[in-house]
């Protein structure tokens, strides 16, 4: 295929795409299956890699981009404000009465729509692309995360449009997602988000577009800014034209004459919203008539044409029969309430989370108690209060017992942090996690061996820590259930090969908290031994620059506990090297070079660019400063290059490189 059939074919598959996105996401009628947009998103990708026809707006780009430093800010042009909140059917009526005595008549009917619990959210279109992405921020000014809204697969970014269009709507979770986020966040040993709200908006800030398109962050449109020729469209008729641009509508979306039947939509909403997928707190009220916002015009912070109608958090009491303690796979210690059984939001609760001993004593919470629970953004339940803390005859306040409820180990309390942990590596809830992750890709790399294999020899009692791994023969693998003669010498040539992995790779296997890829990196390369990380002390680990008191603290631990120093010794018996890579630094042309890399190169990845740089002395950042040395730039640059020129620092395309570094 030469570059013009390659264009053309582009062409084809990007129109494709952005049908069945707007089918999935717009209309609920897909078109083609999961395989096959996923197929003809990969194909697009070769394409525009190989012929250099990548855009800012293909399909391709909703894996994110490189990380940035900072958000720009942007003023919003209308400004974003907020809205008035009432919780009873009077003020409804209040507010009603001063629509009307404004404008001296009754000629108007309102817009009721569900009101998302999500972060707001600005987008501008130009000649049809998606130029801006916005937070609302303080109302006059929010943040550019353009690069971060691009990663929301129903925000198209491409409308039909020569017009530039203004949209206003909520990027938000929906509540099964949420819940699936937080159970990933806790097996990392990362803090659970409290609400969809909290993780919607910290994800559109995180400063990894590629991070952010891993997240299950979803949109709603709301609101058309219309220009003076359109001061005859009514709510309804801006909510259509969003439809028509491809932009995905909430369809709980009614028109109301008067207070009664404003009341009766609200009262039938709070009684199906438990129901829906996304979290509602209310709902927003409008004047439909747009011709009538101005007259009606602004407090000093809310428009007087809008107000929002709050739902009543829902909430129960109940007996709370006994604390007990839960093990995360990663060692924390979770107090729950065990709570007897009653019904709230549509749901039985019978536990909650207590969080963390700190939170308990706060709130007072003891065994034989009636607490007040409520569902924290309507999905997690929480003990809010004790209903009655003075009476008598209450038990003894909680305290945390100093041994692991699963294994017996002493809990540990690292520095700055509220809860207790286990870091005993046999501890039952935790064997299987940390048996899968010294196994993964980026640990250990044994193939074939994941959650399930492990769970299965687990529960056959072959394996009680990763370190029994090296343990396993023909004998005792043949006679498990799909573990064929093939599969198996597959398996056990993998955990051999494993042995020879370099130091680093060993690091990150054993599972240490705050030890990522790229700490375990930086320890190998500065202790180059594993028998010079175990004696080592805290003042030692933390003067290396990347690693913190924290992480020092945590290392530390871990090589002063009797059961990991056995397993490290046993790993060393059956030849585990734990030995440091060999330095591939090939020159030092590059020596002290601060490098950033944007843009498409013809012939290497991005990861091959930053390994050829490092090869050769240099380092890569993700951001251009007064610091950077060079800009290395290939095809659909963006706005490092323009930072670049700004700056006046060198830009290398890939010859050029190659020409620094004396590369044929």
């Amino acid at each position: 295929m030469d570059r013009t059939a390659a264009a053309k074919r582009v062409e084809e598959l990007r129109d494709l795409l952005r049908r069945a996105n707007r089918a999935y996401y717009v209309d609920s009628e897909p078109f083609i299956s999961d395989r096959e947009f996923d197929e003809s998103l990969h194909e697009l990708k070769v394409l525009e890699d190989k012929f250099s026809l990548g855009t800012k707006n293909s399909p391709t780009q909703r894996v994110g981009g490189e990380p940035t430093s900072s958000f720009p800010d942007v003023r919003h042009p209308v400004p974003m404000l907020s809205l008035d909140n009432t919780y009873n059917e009077n003020d409804l009526k209040d507010f009603d009465r001063r629509v009307r005595d404004i404008l001296g008549h009754s000629d108007f009917t309102y817009a009721v729509e569900m009101k998302f619990d999500g972060a707001s959210i600005r987008l501008r279109y130009e000649n049809g692309e998606l130029l801006l992405g916005a937070t609302r921020g303080d109302g006059q000014t929010g943040d550019d995360i353009t690069a971060n809204i691009k990663t929301i697969r129903d925000i198209p970014l491409q409308i039909d449009s020569n017009e530039p269009v203004e949209i206003r709507g909520e990027a938000y979770m929906e509540k099964e997602a949420f819940l699936r986020l937080n159970e990933s966040r806790e097996s990392q040993d990362l803090t659970p988000f409290a609400n969809p709200r909290n993780s919607t908006a910290g994800s559109l800030k995180m400063q990894d577009p590629r991070e952010v398109a891993r997240r299950p962050i979803k949109f709603f449109g709301f609101d058309l800014i219309p220009d003076n020729r359109a001061i005859n469209l009514t709510h309804a008729d801006k909510l259509r034209q969003l439809k028509d641009y491809g932009i995905p509508i909430c369809e709980h979306f009614e028109v109301c004459k008067d207070p009664d039947e404003l009341i009766e939509v609200i009262h039938r909403w709070d009684e199906i919203r438990h129901q829906l997928p996304f979290e509602t707190d209310g709902v927003v009220i409008k004047v439909n008539e747009v011709k009538y916002h101005e007259e009606l015009g602004f407090t000093s912070k809310f428009p007087r044409w809008a107000i929002a109608y709050k739902f009543q958090a829902a909430q129960a009491t109940t007996l709370l029969e006994s604390i007990t303690l839960q093990v995360g796979r990663l060692g924390k210690i979770t107090p729950v309430a065990e709570l007897k059984p009653v019904k709230l939001a549509g749901t039985t609760v019978k536990r909650a989370s207590l969080h963390n001993e700190d939170e308990i004593n706060r709130k007072d919470i003891r065994p034989g108690d009636t607490v007040v629970i409520e569902k924290a953004g309507e999905i997690i339940p929480q003990v809010l209060s004790v209903m009655d803390p003075e009476r008598n005859g209450r038990t003894e306040p909680f305290k945390m017992p100093e041994q692991c409820p699963a294994c017996g180990e002493n809990l540990v309390k690292f520095i700055d942090e509220v809860d207790w942990r286990c870091i005993n590596p046999e501890c039952p809830p935790q064997i299987l996690e940390r048996i899968a992750h010294f196994a993964s890709r980026d640990a250990m790399d044994i193939d074939g061996l994941g959650e399930a294999i492990v769970e299965q020899l687990l529960s056959e009692g072959l394996i009680k820590t990763y370190a029994d791994l090296y343990e396993l023969n023909k004998e005792k693998l043949l006679p498990l259930e799909r573990m064929g003669e093939k599969s198996v010498q597959n398996l056990l040539d993998s955990i051999e090969k494993s042995k020879n992995q370099p130091l680093h790779r060993v690091l990150f296997g054993l599972g240490i908290r705050f030890v990522g890829k790229t700490v375990a990196k930086d320890l190998a390369n500065h202790f180059n031994s594993i028998d010079a990380i175990i004696h080592s002390d805290v003042e030692t680990i933390t003067a290396i620059d990347s690693i913190g008191p924290k992480i020092a603290e945590s290392v530390h631990k871990f090589f002063r506990t009797d059961k990991n120093l056995t397993l490290i010794h046993r790993l060393k018996g059956y030849g585990v090297l734990f030995k440091a890579e060999e330095n591939k630094t090939l020159s030092q042309k590059l020596s002290g070079k601060k490098i950033v890399i944007t843009g498409t190169l013809p012939n290497y990845s991005r990861n091959e660019v930053k390994e050829l740089i490092e090869n050769h002395g240099g380092s890569t950042t993700s951001s251009v400063s007064k610091n950077t040395d060079y800009v290395v730039a290939g095809d659909s640059p963006g706005s490092k290059y323009d930072k670049a020129i700004q700056l006046d620092i060198p830009i290398l395309n890939e010859n050029e490189l190659k020409g620094l570094l004396d590369i044929n």
